[in-house]
């Protein structure tokens, strides 16, 4: 353990030198993200079953304190959609002051978290539940929003979501053609610019032209103004909830949930940023930002927060260099909060719903979903499972199922390869190849061994090796011959580890691979007819097939 594992990634930027270029990028960068967070907060503010000002806030506190005290060099901070479910729960049932004791509590097991060194075990939950408690919660944001959407006149809409469903389909003559308008219009102004013009904040311009209309035509359809009229303006002073015995043993639950996604959503969009970037966060030092963020929040009245993979990923595209930007774009929703808020009393329902639409539809990550119902009955399992816990029963315990039955069926695959590998025992053995890989190893060329299993434990480990490569080597050989089992999990680091090998100018050969890993990459349509890899049947091969890239180079 280093101090350098627990210093901010503000004050290592701020070390090197910050140059007036640097603070004008970090200045767009951030101006950029406010743009796209300030209609993306309000909306998780209403969804979560608060007020669209609770979202701002989360964005302003939270959001500059993730950057400021956080592991990662671009990372951008606030409420996200992760938290909809977990919050709205929670708000029904122990009130706003129950939520705002649980993310308290939330904020202190992170930084012990951080504290315990226990950020790198995001490695160890498997692809397919990631995939599929987060395409869960993105099948119950959309649904939450239906009503809105429509128009429907319920008094009351159901939390579970059978029920909920249920009571739409009821409800369905009452549709406000009016109010179907305008979330049809917004969602369609909003797809079209992702496709003509997706450099533009197409979520702030759809939410500018629906709110024009609205008053200029007099709509009569629900806004934020006529569905919360005694929201709060400005930013609030900070202060303590209401604690007691009693109250903290009620929301531990939900405490150690909302920590717990926390963690792994912010320690995922590090990871994201790396590969954008090529930077290298540290995890410790992002669970210990994260909480004193959500500490924070909580104090003024905010909801919890996180790190946002797609305005960290927004952040990165506009040129943000350092922390600087998130904190800069915490400014900007400030300066809005203070001078504008009043015009948010102006933006429609539906208009809103159409923004958390799209945000559910970003989050189901169908392509992930799919390519997983490609790989064998156990991963399809896992995910399907966790999927369907999410949706219908709980998110915690869909995480909890899923990660123990990902493990046991990991057991099973590795009973089984021991197993069939049983008459070839000298094959784990080092021979003089292998002590001698990188004599003959050809200028531009870099070789990786992996040995034994690759599955959701070690996964990530192949990324760190790439970023800890120096150089930009034009070949990387990964040595296959000692893995027997690939997982889903595996796959999808191979897939990354080739992508970003691609971005650098690098091909990836895979020497010696056995059937089972082999059919994987089949699978994930990463064979050989793909083009994206070179496979080779031993390392003198994947040798000469180096020396012959490099030479053509």
């Amino acid at each position: 353990m280093t101090a350098a594992s627990y210093t901010p990634k503000l004050l290592t930027t701020l070390r090197e030198g910050y140059s007036v270029a640097s603070f004008r990028a970090d200045a767009i960068a951030g101006l950029t993200v406010a743009i796209v967070a300030l209609p993306l907060a309000m909306a998780l503010g209403i969804a979560s079953g608060a007020t669209p000002d609770k979202g701002l806030v989360t964005a302003v506190i939270a959001g500059f304190l993730i950057s400021a005290l956080g592991g990662s060099r671009v990372q951008i901070g606030g409420p996200t959609g992760a938290f909809v479910v977990v919050i709205f729960n929670v708000i029904a049932q122990h009130g706003y002051d129950g939520l705002l004791v649980a993310t308290l509590l939330a904020g202190l097991i992170l930084i012990a978290a951080g504290a315990l060194r226990l950020g790198r075990m995001i490695k160890y939950i498997p692809h397919p539940v990631v995939t599929g408690f987060t395409a869960g919660i993105a099948v119950i944001i959309g649904s939450s929003q239906v009503k809105d959407f429509l128009g429907l006149s319920i008094e009351h809409v159901p939390a579970e979501f059978i029920p909920r469903w249920q009571a739409y389909f009821g409800a369905i003559a009452t549709v406000n053609w009016v109010t179907l308008g305008i979330g049809v219009g917004t969602l369609s102004v909003i797809v079209m610019l992702r496709k003509l013009a997706p450099k533009w904040p197409g979520f702030l311009i759809a939410v500018v032209a629906s709110s024009l209309a609205v008053a200029l035509l007099k709509l009569p359809v629900d806004t934020i103004g006529s569905r919360f009229p005694d929201m709060s303006a400005g930013l609030p002073m900070p202060s303590l909830p209401e604690f007691s015995l009693a109250k903290v043993a009620a929301v531990l639950p939900s405490a150690f949930t909302i920590a717990f996604l926390a963690g792994i959503e912010a320690l995922l969009s590090a990871v994201v940023a790396d590969g954008m970037a090529g930077t290298r966060h540290r995890s410790d030092q992002e669970l210990i930002g994260q909480g004193v963020a959500n500490l924070g929040s909580a104090l003024f009245g905010g909801l919890p927060a996180t790190g946002a993979i797609a305005r960290t990923a927004t952040n990165i595209r506009s040129g943000a260099k350092t922390p600087v930007a998130g904190m800069m774009h915490a400014a900007f929703l400030l300066l809005f909060i203070l001078f504008a808020s009043d015009l948010m009393a102006y933006v429609p329902m539906a208009a809103l719903a159409a923004i958390l639409f799209m945000v559910a539809w970003g989050m189901s990550e169908y392509k992930r979903f799919v390519a997983l119902l490609r790989m064998p009955n156990s991963d399809r399992a896992v995910l399907l499972l966790t999927f369907g816990l999410t949706v219908l029963v709980d998110l915690t315990v869909a995480i909890g199922v899923g990660v123990a039955l990902a493990s046991l069926l990991f057991m099973a695959r590795m009973a089984e390869a021991v197993e069939v590998d049983a008459g070839i025992a000298q094959e784990s053995e080092l021979d003089a190849e292998d002590m001698h890989q990188r004599d003959a190893l050809p200028r531009g060329v870099e070789v990786f061994r992996i040995n034994g299993p690759f599955f959701f434990g070690v996964a990530g480990e192949l990324l760190d090796t790439l970023r800890r490569v120096g150089s930009s080597p034009k070949v990387l050989i990964l040595r296959m011959r000692l893995v027997p089992l690939l997982d889903a999990s595996g796959v999808q680091a191979l897939e990354e580890f080739v992508e970003q090998a691609r971005i650098s100018g690098a091909r990836v050969i895979l020497s010696g691979i056995r059937p089972q890993p082999f059919a994987m990459l089949k699978r994930a349509r990463l064979g050989r007819s793909s083009g994206k890899l070179i496979y080779t049947s031993n390392y003198a091969e994947a040798l000469i097939a180096a020396a012959k890239i490099v030479e053509e180079a």
